[in-house]
């Protein structure tokens, strides 16, 4: 059994490999952009690559290459049922509805007249989001009926860049205020060049139009958990809002007690992940009134000490285990006992 990495830096594939030197496991890298990748894996029962939101490259194929190796029989890490969706809050929107989980409501519409003919019957205020993003990229609340009609109109115009250059710079900011430290500061920086010098994602990813994403605003959420389900196992996050502002992604502002995560939500994320028949499954939730809702969900997230500090994880009979957490050994171990079946 030989297993397939791409090496990433600062991606899941630095704990893969970590974890196949340090057990024995046999595994070879290599580069899932080489246009002979399949002739890579001939010698390779399965394919492990994280491959993210910011990665305009992989956007392109990363789910056609997944179907495409899945019909020749290697496995896959994220298969296709575990990233199909990733990075689409549109196709997410579709597929919690599909299979009705509590889900926020949420309204797509793809001509100028059936959004501005919305927006005359809906109440306000409302979260206007892109498709894509992470971190609260490219999610805005609009308050009035007005700010929802200029951004339809620009939708259904010139559209959006896919990151929201100003925005990403404000929170930095924010970010600097709190923390006070030098990487904070060097963020800033960044920010300030990315305002003249756009990179690589910026300069080769399309505009977002033809289309406008809004979601119900619930009230009264001074933060969100984040279920994560892996295999047999659940852990999770409360992720606190900005000072002054609705949105928890992306905030850095964390807590890990137990007692945080409701039995509910945990039972929830366990039947979703089962019905998506998914590998790894972020679920974001709020609350609405005393009812537990999702927002979105995703395959992957942030790495490091965010997951590392979790106090333990549950089992399928809501059984909490005062174990270390690790994301990333969690996936490799699964995939191995699958690709031993």
């Amino acid at each position: 059994m030989k297993i397939a990495i791409h090496c990433r830096k600062g991606s899941f594939s630095d704990r893969w490999i970590t974890y196949c030197k340090t057990n024995n496991v046999s595994y070879k890298l290599v580069n899932c952009y080489d246009s002979d990748i399949i002739t890579q894996l001939s010698d390779c029962e399965g394919l492990m690559w994280h491959w993210n939101q910011n990665d305009y490259k992989a956007a392109l194929f990363a789910r056609q290459l997944t179907f495409s190796l899945e019909k020749k029989g290697i496995k896959m890490f994220p298969n296709f049922n575990t990233s199909w969706h990733f990075d689409d809050k549109v196709g997410q929107k579709y597929l919690l509805e599909a299979i009705g989980a509590s889900f926020v409501k949420s309204y797509v519409f793809y001509s100028k007249n059936d959004a501005l003919n919305w927006i005359e019957t809906t109440s306000f205020p409302k979260v206007f989001k892109l498709r894509g993003g992470a971190g609260s990229v490219n999610v805005e609340l609009a308050e009035t009926k007005q700010r929802a009609k200029k951004l339809i109109k620009k939708a259904f115009n010139r559209g959006f860049t896919h990151i929201n250059k100003y925005t990403r710079l404000k929170d930095r900011i924010g970010d600097f205020k709190r923390d006070r430290n030098w990487p904070a500061l060097k963020k800033i920086v960044g920010g300030f060049a990315r305002l003249l010098i756009p990179n690589e994602v910026e300069r080769f990813s399309s505009n977002e139009n033809g289309y406008i994403y809004f979601q119900d605003f619930i009230e009264n959420n001074d933060f969100d958990t984040r279920m994560v389900v892996v295999g047999d196992r659940c852990f999770g996050v409360r992720r606190y809002c900005r000072n002054g502002d609705f949105r928890a992604s992306g905030s850095g502002l964390l807590g890990y007690d137990v007692k945080f995560f409701d039995k509910e939500m945990i039972k929830q994320s366990f039947s979703i992940a089962n019905e998506l028949q998914t590998q790894s499954l972020a679920l974001d939730f709020i609350w609405d009134n005393k009812n537990p809702k999702i927002v979105e969900i995703s395959y992957c997230y942030a790495m490091g000490e965010s997951y590392d500090n979790c106090l333990g994880y549950w089992d399928k009979d809501l059984v909490l285990h005062n174990k270390k957490v690790n994301p990333q050994n969690f996936i490799i171990e699964d995939f191995i006992k699958d690709l031993k079946k």
